[in-house]
């Protein structure tokens, strides 16, 4: 059993930034590949970034490239979402999930994922 817990969501300016820690209560968390999720209200969950294992590989669906940015301490089993340049379309409760992983991919659909956290809401007013 994985217990994943969100954090650092929060109100913030259109413009602004805040960045979202997913906690682990596993290791190694090397084994486990991350997804972040969103949903906004009356709107279906959407992926906005995943990593790999290591890290070696990420992905940052295209509304938020250039924007947020994925990322991985094993160390610490934690995975964090910087996010920059905040618009008002980016309002939502935000999802950290894992999965065990034995490859080295990310994977973009919510139903691969095996373990979810409780989500943070993020608010951003224009």
């Amino acid at each position: 059993q994985v217990q994943l817990v969100e954090s650092g969501g929060g109100l913030v300016l259109a413009g602004g930034s805040l960045r979202l820690s997913c906690a682990a209560s596993v290791r190694p968390f090397s084994d486990y590949a991350v997804g972040w999720f969103r949903q906004a209200p009356g709107k279906g969950r959407e992926i906005v970034a995943a990593i790999t294992r290591v890290g070696t590989k990420r992905y940052h669906a295209d509304s938020v490239k250039g924007r947020f940015a994925i990322s991985r301490d094993n160390a610490e089993s934690t995975v964090s979402l910087q996010m920059s340049g905040l618009k008002p379309e980016d309002t939502a409760v935000y999802y950290c999930a894992a999965r065990r992983a034995v490859t080295g991919d990310y994977y973009l659909e919510d139903f691969a994922y095996e373990w979810w956290g409780q989500g943070t809401q993020v608010t951003v007013s224009s």
